[in-house]
């Protein structure tokens, strides 16, 4: 008997041992360079288990019969933190090298749809990740400009938002839903159509790709300009969480959370959510309250499931709301105009016995009568499936996505009842499918090919309505039938506005290896789009009269106005690159592309046609055709750095271009085309890694852009009102004149400063940092004129703080801290009267951030 309990013993001693022993995990931790690491940092992620490494970098980690699945974190002061998941024990012992902290020469994209070096790419191509824009306080695309300066995002609220890459993308001015933009934004792979989506907020990004320049052969939808390709961080299996919380001065309160982590053993599930609010940044001093505040929420869900080692399924659904009290425009100036003396603003404010609360508009005051509302919901759901097969990856990308906007505006910018109701409710659906299979064809041969498919529809049901002052700002003549009472109070238009647009494509692009060196890269895209639209708007209210006379005057400010258009078009486009990497350090590529941005159609009121043309000749916009040329080198001078030159020349025949009429029916504009425009110029990015301690990162773009011919513009603003020989003059010449939006030289430059600390017992870094950018005047009016050229200008942000991979990180942090006033746009009023608003951008903010991560 005590032989048996001996030796029951001896083996339960035995296989607690072995136990033990099995979940001892043993490795090395060396550099790049294969240096042992010394004193370098190894944990159980979530947990306190740890240990360290002696001077030869070795350790041993008893996990304490720690449950399966979890994660080792290698840390390491300078170094990138490397995570280790460990599913099974016992493992083989461990050979970790840790690469220094911003290996800028490392980092990969997808813009290609394979992970590559960013570097080896010849696309000229801009990365911020998830923690750069984080760091930056970049929470949106408005601010990634600031980091990017190839990047130009106009918005005086969400539905007018254009965004732009070497000043082409979208027209500049108010925008209409009857064209596509000419940049691509993706997230996740998923095409969103409405450019309101790059004013809301990021929601758990792992990396912004800003491709520059046409991009047809690579991406579903049509890019001529260029594509944001987002990516946001996927589920794991491995648990983990991350809390987020900042407040700054105008009551700023931003937070956000992240928890990730197994469902099942084939589910994992990630949950995203964040949330803005912010204090009003203008006075109105009609209301007494401030307003242009923020009140931004988002929530985003994914589960990732993997059948098998080769195939992954991701099922995601997302939602943001806007409910800003904001977006307002401050008057900014008044521009005499060629109208008669009556006609001129001051003299109708002076008969209206009315003064503007300011003239100057970094006062920050407006008096505006009409409540501002730019609420907003977007979202949607996408399911992802990756199945490896061969040499490559097939993939399929499915979504169906939403948008409803409802706006109220104050479109004359004054206390005055001019326009009492200005509101233009949108809802827009779209459904996207794309297939394509991205990889390594041959021993010589890799690349994409693959087939998308878009329908949208949107319906815009808007009012727009006089009050009791628009009499005297629409009076064009010397009648006193213009002062009939309630002539025009309570006249308005009712806008019935339907658009559905399909658009399928075939596209691929090869990289074919001729040798190491020398690859060559052609690429084709053929195209379909078909847009249908209608437009009815109809008159309503004011005085009712049977007077020929007074009726002849309410249709001078606004008529009843109809008409279909429906269109479509084909397109064979592509591109052609040559690339020679001539050392590891060098990488030069030339690239011609033609590409096309489809046919549109105006879905908002039009001008009264000139003679010979109709209404519907006007609701139909040529397609552009674009060739762009461009030669680019990337090169890492030394270990750790970057420099890229870009060189391009883009000509556009048909530009598809935004005007606005000085017919109050048509305040939102109108799209035309632009015989020809030219866009030229050249870029340089550069990173530099000095040490551990320093990095420095500046960008600077040089763009020249013009209408090479363009004889039916509108007149500026200054001019509106112009005859010649007594007739009424329509349109200008504008010919050799720079394009709105275009700064000719804009740019970043930021740095950071930095060394090794400890916190509340976590390794990592306390730094300084220090970000600029800064661009030249530009025209903000489709015909340059000289009261709308925002000035150039120059703003810093400052943070400074503690950073670490696990546990608190903490930051303090500022934006503008010079508090320069600076505009962001100028645009006219509705009926062109002389008087014109301004978007500003934000005065002096700072604030604290606290992070903590599991």
């Amino acid at each position: 008997m005590k032989t048996s309990i001996k030796n029951i013993f001896t083996i339960l001693s035995v296989l607690a041992f072995s136990v033990s022993f099995a979940q001892n995990i043993e490795g090395t931790i060396t550099d790049s360079q294969k240096n042992p690491l010394g004193a370098a940092n190894i944990v159980i992620k979530g947990t306190t288990i740890n240990t360290i490494t002696d001077e030869s970098g070795k350790f041993s980690l008893d996990t304490n019969s720690k449950k399966l699945p979890f994660t080792l974190l290698v840390q390491y002061v300078g170094y990138k933190t490397t995570e280790i998941e460990v599913t099974t024990l016992p493992i083989p012992v461990l050979e970790v090298s840790l690469k220094e902290e911003n290996e800028l020469i490392e980092v990969v994209v997808s813009s290609r749809r394979r992970i590559e070096k960013v570097q080896d790419i010849p696309i000229a191509v801009s990365v911020v990740t998830g923690k750069q824009a984080e760091q930056a306080g970049a929470f949106n695309v408005n601010r990634i400009k600031e980091l990017v300066p190839s990047v130009q995002l106009y918005s005086s609220n969400p539905r007018n938002t254009g965004i732009n890459i070497r000043g082409l993308g979208s027209p500049y001015g108010l925008t209409n839903d009857g064209i596509d933009p000419g940049v691509g934004f993706y997230v996740d792979g998923v095409y969103y159509a409405r450019p309101a989506a790059t004013t809301l907020d990021f929601i758990d990004v792992e990396q912004i790709e800003v491709l520059r320049g046409p991009q047809g052969s690579l991406f579903g939808k049509n890019t001529t300009s260029g594509a944001f390709n987002i990516t946001t961080r996927k589920p794991s299996f491995t648990s983990g969480a991350d809390f987020e919380i900042s407040y700054g001065n105008y009551a700023f309160l931003q937070a956000k959370a992240s928890v990730t982590g197994a469902l099942g053993k084939k589910v994992a599930g990630r949950l995203s959510f964040s949330g803005t609010q912010r204090d009003g940044l203008i006075d109105n001093v009609a209301t007494g309250r401030a307003t242009n505040t923020l009140n931004n929420q988002g929530i985003r869900g994914q589960l990732l499931y993997t059948p098998s080692e080769n195939t992954n399924i991701i099922l995601a659904a997302d939602i943001t709301t806007q409910r800003p009290d904001g977006y307002a425009q401050v008057i900014a100036g008044v521009a005499p105009t060629n109208r008669a003396a009556y006609r001129q603003f001051d003299a109708i404010i002076a008969d209206l016995n009315y003064q503007l609360p300011s003239r100057n508009a970094f006062d920050r005051k407006i008096d505006q009568d009409t409540p501002w509302r730019s609420g907003q919901d977007m979202g949607g759901i996408s399911l992802n499936i990756d199945t490896k097969i061969g040499g490559g990856t097939l993939t399929s990308t499915t979504a169906w996505r939403f948008w409803n906007w409802d706006p109220s505006n104050d479109r004359d910018f004054t206390g005055l009842q001019v326009l009492a109701k200005s509101q233009n409710p949108t809802r827009q659906t779209q459904i996207t499918q794309e297939v394509r299979y991205a990889g390594q064809l041959t021993s010589k041969i890799s690349g994409v090919a693959g087939v998308f498919f878009i329908d949208q529809t949107s319906q815009t049901d808007g009012t727009e309505e006089s009050g009791s002052a628009q009499w005297r700002f629409s009076q064009s003549t010397t009648s006193n039938l213009w002062k009939t009472p309630g002539l025009f109070e309570g006249y308005g238009i009712h806008t019935d506005a339907r658009i559905r647009a399909s658009s399928a494509a075939v596209f691929g692009q090869i990289d074919w290896a001729i040798t190491d060196r020398l690859h060559v890269l052609p690429g084709v895209r053929y195209n379909f789009d078909k847009k249908e639209a209608n437009y009815s708007r109809t008159t309503y209210g004011g005085l009712q009269t049977n007077d020929p006379a007074l009726i002849a005057l309410k249709k001078l400010v606004y008529s009843d106005q109809s008409f279909d258009s429906s269109t479509d078009d084909t397109d064979f486009s592509g591109n052609l690159t040559l690339t020679y990497k001539f050392s590891d350090k060098i990488n030069a590529y030339a690239t011609y592309a033609k590409s096309y941005k489809p046919v549109g159609v105006n879905v908002a009121g039009l001008p009264t046609p000139p003679a010979g043309k109709t209404l519907g000749d006007l609701a139909v916009i040529k397609p552009e055709d674009v060739n762009h040329y461009e030669f680019g080198v990337k090169t890492s001078p030394f270990r750790n750095s970057i420099f890229n030159l870009t060189f391009f020349n883009t000509d556009i025949k048909d530009f598809q271009t935004n005007v606005q009429a000085a017919e109050l029916g048509v305040n939102r504009g109108y799209l035309a085309n632009a015989d020809k425009v030219r866009v030229r110029g050249g870029e340089l990015d550069a990173s530099f890694v000095f040490s551990q301690h320093l990095t420095i990162n500046a960008a600077a773009t040089y763009t020249d852009g013009k209408y090479v011919k363009f004889t039916n513009a509108p007149l500026p603003l200054e001019e509106t009102g112009k005859t010649e020989n007594g007739v009424q003059v329509a349109y200008k010449d504008v010919s050799g004149s720079d394009l709105p939006g275009v700064s000719k030289w804009a740019g970043s430059l930021g740095g950071e400063l930095s060394d090794n600390a400890r916190f509340f017992g976590n390794t990592g870094k306390i730094f300084l940092g220090i970000d600029s950018y800064a661009r030249s005047e530009f025209s903000s009016s489709p015909s340059a004129s000289k009261y709308l050229v925002v000035p150039g200008y120059a703003i810093f942000n400052a943070r400074l703080g503690f950073r670490a991979s696990q546990g608190l990180s903490v930051q303090f942090w500022g934006r503008n801290i010079l508090n320069k006033d600076y505009y962001e746009q100028l645009l006219p009023a509705g009926g062109n009267a002389g008087h014109y608003a301004a978007v500003l951008g934000d005065q002096r903010t700072y604030g604290i951030t606290l992070k903590y991560s599991l």
